[in-house]
């Protein structure tokens, strides 16, 4: 079952939609009403181990040092661009909050940004999404929001495949506008 969920995924990610970053990315970001949805930064490996513990970093995969400079580089770019942002929402699963950490300094943990890749939290699934949906219609669209997550949830929102570190921006009605690759 776990070979057939990475042979799915990679499936997935050769014939979904693919995201190309866009020549005005930091002028698209400087308008300060997007969605900013970021893929954790480098965690070697795939879903979590069998002992995961969500309170517990040492049981879930975990950023390694490339994923910690990536997560470095993420917030340089923010800074360097000059690019606002109202709020910070991470996943509750290590490597998000820690990329959110590393790049922004303070964020919020909301559950509807969890992974739901493992059988375990599958069943999260559709309530997350609705809780999401339900989130950004309720969202004043003041001033950019960024949400670090995971593969899945972006995938399941957006349609669209990404990569670690992946930065992609969309406007407060999940339109896709750009997207930026930090490596």
């Amino acid at each position: 079952m776990k070979y057939f969920k990475i042979i799915l995924i990679f499936f997935l990610f050769l014939l979904g939609k693919t995201s190309f970053a866009d020549e005005n990315i930091v002028e698209i970001l400087k308008k300060e009403d997007n969605i900013i949805f970021i893929r954790h930064a480098i965690a070697p490996g795939n879903g979590d181990p069998p002992n995961f513990d969500i309170s517990n970093c040492s049981t879930q995969r975990n950023l390694s040092k490339d994923g910690e400079l990536q997560a470095l580089k993420i917030g340089e770019f923010f800074k360097k661009n000059d690019i606002k942002f109202t709020k910070v929402l991470s996943s509750e699963w290590c490597r998000c909050k820690d990329t959110a950490k590393i790049a922004f300094g303070n964020y919020e943990t909301k559950n509807f940004l969890n992974s739901f890749y493992d059988e375990r939290f599958s069943e999260n699934k559709d309530k997350q999404i609705s809780d999401f949906k339900k989130f950004i219609r309720n969202w004043n669209k003041t001033g950019n929001l960024v949400l670090v997550t995971h593969y899945v949830v972006i995938f399941e929102i957006l349609d669209l495949t990404t990569r670690s570190g992946e930065i992609i921006i969309t406007d407060s009605n999940l339109k896709f506008l750009s997207s930026l690759e930090i490596n």
